[in-house]
């Protein structure tokens, strides 16, 4: 099948890529042109284990290319996928130029049947935009050419995007035109040999899967978390609580880990969007509003425990960082945890030296020219001079540390762990202080 990907971002390029290793002739396009000098280069604009392999193979077999051409790319695919940027509105509301942008240049230049599916994560409605702008347009031109809109919302978590593609739990389908229902089943055929993971509905429907299912995360994501302060007050251990109601197979173990605060560039944004959707119709999601201000405390709950273990003037203490992206496996820090420490720490008056796998050079760009920031080059390195330690991201090659290594290092033998990574008899055993959240 010939496919159109708008967009080379996470979903596009993944989208984009994987579609092309199952044997389709995908054609990439972004308005930035130093993407896709980079992907014609060889090389790729963000990090995702295993696409850089995936995207080189699929190019030198021909079935992947990437262009500025706007009028090229939508001439190519029968199939065109939306995957653009929905950031955040000032009102919380996703912001939909971008999306409404690339539905234009499909309307401004398509000669023949289009199927033109949304699969950034879009507010309920978006759709209806979607055909009206390029109805709009055809319009314009004077001219009728038949198109359908159909909602395909991703779900594919950064570090395991690949996979997540690959083999996917669900691929939910909002679409009316039978036509479309067709090439979208053939479309995902590949991807669902062993049994039937297709989810059809109405397009409305299959917008608010997306938003509804975030937000379910999130929503388990914080209620741990205010779960895990309140057991540190009542003297209890979170880590026996998640056990016991992991157990309950209506509740399951997944999502019910307490650390401080989850970030990214779907969380946040989604539950505000779809709190701003439900407003527009009159309704109060209680339940998110209270997600969003757990969430947002729980970022500061690390310098809560570096306050009261130091005093409130952080001036002349240096502190180390072991993690940056806002989770494992990504280089990602939009609304990430690691950025409120580092700014309380900084309001404090401390230095951070902070180390990350893999996403130095984006905290690079982010706290350029804040000479108190300095990033290491092992995890090792960021304690030099550091009066304490302070674990923000899980990543593997924290998880079984060298704790006599860790104590000879530090000023003072302490840890505060955001992901309560360790057994806490662990550290202690090794002369540390260590400070996880909702452990005995």
């Amino acid at each position: 099948m010939k496919i159109t990907v708008i967009g080379t971002g996470y979903v596009g390029l993944v989208s984009g890529t994987c579609l092309a290793d199952v044997g389709n002739d995908v054609l990439c396009l972004d308005v930035d042109a130093n993407k896709i000098r980079i992907l014609n280069e060889g090389g790729i604009p963000i990090y995702e284990p295993g696409l850089e392999a995936m995207v080189k193979k699929n190019e030198a077999a021909g079935r992947l290319r990437f262009t500025t051409d706007i009028e090229a790319a939508v001439a190519h695919g029968t199939i065109q996928f939306i995957a653009v940027g929905t950031p955040p509105d000032e009102d919380g509301s996703a912001d939909l130029q971008y999306v409404l942008a690339a539905a234009r240049n499909v309307g401004r230049h398509m000669q023949d049947y289009k199927v033109v599916v949304d699969k950034s994560t879009v507010p309920v409605g978006t759709a209806d935009k979607v055909r009206a702008a390029i109805a709009d347009e055809l319009r314009q031109r004077g001219i009728e050419v038949p198109y359908s809109v159909v909602s395909n919302p991703e779900f594919l978590k950064e570090g395991a995007a690949v996979e997540d593609f690959m083999k996917p739990d669900r691929i939910v389908v909002g679409a009316e035109d039978p036509h479309a229902i067709e090439l979208m089943r053939q479309l995902y055929a590949p991807f669902q040999r062993n049994h039937e993971r297709l989810i059809m509905m109405d397009v409305r429907s299959a917008e608010l899967t997306k938003y509804a299912a975030n937000a379910m995360l999130a929503t388990r994501i914080s209620f741990m978390n205010e779960l895990a302060n309140l057991a540190e007050k009542l003297g209890a251990d979170i880590e026996h609580v998640r056990h016991g109601m992991g157990s309950d197979p209506r509740i399951g173990y997944h999502f019910l880990y307490p650390g401080c605060g989850y970030g990214g560039s779907c969380f946040p944004k989604d539950v505000q969007a779809l709190e701003r959707t439900a407003r527009e119709v009159g309704q109060e999601l209680k339940i998110l509003t209270a997600v969003e201000a757990a969430n947002e405390a729980q970022k500061h709950v690390l310098t809560g425990k570096i306050v009261k273990r130091f005093g409130e003037d952080l001036t002349g203490r240096n502190f180390a960082l072991w993690g940056l992206a806002f989770k494992p496996n990504t280089d990602d820090m939009r609304e990430a945890p690691s950025r409120a420490l580092i700014d309380d720490l900084l309001a404090r008056g401390a230095r951070v030296r902070a180390y990350d796998p893999v996403a130095t050079h984006e905290a690079q760009r982010i706290f350029a020219g804040e000479g108190r920031v300095e990033f290491a080059t092992s995890p090792m390195d960021a304690l030099k001079d550091a009066d304490a330690l302070a674990i923000v991201t899980e990543w593997k090659e924290f998880r079984a540390p060298d704790f006599e290594a860790i104590k000879s290092q530090l000023k003072q033998p302490v840890i505060f762990d955001g992901r309560n990574l360790y057994d806490p008899q662990h550290p202690r055993k090794a002369g540390l202080e260590y400070f996880p959240i909702g452990r005995k």
